[in-house]
């Protein structure tokens, strides 16, 4: 791995959506240190977004895509990142392969619906919303399950969440949604699911 900083706007996503709830999460945290500028850099450089090196001198997001779409949306010009490969001597096909390979690539779109990997956005703006991975996160944040380092574990929460927790009622009432998924989280049916705390809640 090789640390070094890059132009945020270089940053490519390797993921069709995000939860935007918890941008605007990240976004927030990001503001708390406004007056502090030494413990924001201090906060950024322990979180480095962690790329791989593509074709053409892309750099694509393999992991902290919602940090990297909060330091975006708040004017950030660089960044820390952690640079887990180098595949820029590749072709885009043997390069997308190389991915999928690793497990580095998640094409699917806000309804979790697998797409073709030509639907994932060239910047991170173009990004679409998961809700559920949304719920997801925050029912994690409330100890409703436990992080792993299993690629996008999250976002198979949400795809568990999605048929049990209405879609409108995450747009009414999301406080209401949440209890009701942090529940779901401790239910049995959720015992195969990455993180998985049992009967709490």
């Amino acid at each position: 791995m090789a640390m070094q900083s890059m132009p945020v706007s270089r940053l490519r996503p390797t993921q069709i959506a995000v939860g935007k709830r918890l941008v605007e999460l990240k976004r927030k945290d990001l503001r708390t240190f406004e007056r502090r500028p030494q413990e924001l850099v201090d906060y950024i450089g322990a979180h480095p977004i962690r790329v791989v090196l593509g074709p053409k001198a892309h750099v694509f997001i393999i992991d902290h895509h919602h940090l990297g779409c909060a330091l975006s949306k708040e004017g950030f010009k660089t960044t820390p990142l952690s640079v887990e490969a180098d595949y820029s001597a590749l072709g885009w096909a043997a390069f997308w392969q190389k991915l999928q390979d690793q497990d580095w690539v998640h094409p699917f779109d806000g309804h979790g619906r697998k797409c073709a990997i030509s639907k994932i956005p060239s910047s991170l703006g173009a990004m679409q919303d998961d809700p559920y991975r949304s719920l997801a996160g925050c029912v994690r944040l409330a100890g409703g399950f436990e992080n792993t380092k299993m690629p996008y574990m999250e976002f198979l929460w949400a795809d568990y969440f999605r048929p049990l927790v209405a879609r409108g009622l995450l747009r009414a009432d999301f406080a209401k949604a949440l209890r009701r998924a942090k529940r779901l989280a401790r239910a049995p049916q959720a015992r195969h699911l990455p993180g998985y705390l049992g009967h709490g809640f």
